[in-house]
């Protein structure tokens, strides 16, 4: 089980205020992910597996689409529902130590 003050020092870091409540059902949550892992650790040969790096096998029969250029938003455009702006930049608040 991950230990409370962990998670305290996790917020902090990340600048999250939670209440205690919150701490206890995110250690609960972590327990059950905790869990998942474990049992997905346990299936025999899953170190022979390769990772996923798309959800779905692409195909003759399923491709993606091409990236085409459309109607885009000029800066202005942008910036007018922006609260906090500098040099023509969206700011947004500082969510890291």
């Amino acid at each position: 089980m991950i230990e409370k003050e962990k998670l305290r020092s996790y917020a902090h870091k990340l600048m999250f205020d939670m209440k205690e409540e919150e701490y206890e059902t995110l250690q609960k949550e972590f327990e059950v992910i905790l869990k998942q892992m474990e049992k997905i650790e346990n299936i025999p040969n899953i170190k022979n597996i390769k990772p996923m790096t798309f959800p779905f096998r692409l195909d003759k029969k399923r491709k993606l689409r091409e990236d085409e250029i459309g109607d885009y938003l000029t800066v202005g455009e942008v910036l007018e529902n922006a609260k906090h702006q500098v040099n023509d930049q969206v700011k947004v608040p500082k969510v890291v130590e």
